[in-house]
């Protein structure tokens, strides 16, 4: 349950950036969620909710944002969404991805040049986006 453990980080890391009489100016935190993170999102959210219930972030309205991956070939510079690329996958190539995401050149090439040598420039890992505070 990596959920758990994520959501326990952004709280944490709120926390930590935040200090006394600042964390009760909060209203409002929005968290990026990169699309290849591969998140249970409903797991994620709920644990967010249950940790920051003993913590001055309580009433703290989170909102999340989907952050599309972007891929970059480094052979013939050109982008394109991952998501592009996973809906021509099966169903058991999308799994051992999942799994081990280094997986992810076996299965996926640039649609310009077949290169498998690309990286994904935008859309990984679960991150605090914004803070937004009274004034």
């Amino acid at each position: 349950m990596h959920e758990w453990a994520l959501a326990k980080s952004v709280i944490d890391t709120i926390l930590n950036i935040e200090e006394g009489d600042d964390i009760a100016t909060i209203i409002e935190v929005v968290v990026g969620i990169g699309e290849l993170q591969d998140i249970a999102e409903d797991i994620f959210k709920e644990a967010v909710d249950d940790i920051k219930l003993n913590t001055p972030l309580k009433n703290v309205k989170f909102t999340y944002e989907i952050i599309p991956a972007v891929l970059k070939c480094n052979n013939c510079g050109h982008e394109w969404l991952y998501r592009d690329s996973v809906d021509k996958l099966t169903d058991e190539e999308k799994e051992n991805i999942h799994f081990i995401p280094e997986t992810v050149h076996i299965y996926i090439h640039c649609p310009v040049c077949n290169s498998v040598d690309f990286d994904a420039i935008k859309g990984r890992g679960v991150f605090i986006e914004e803070i937004r505070k009274t004034h």
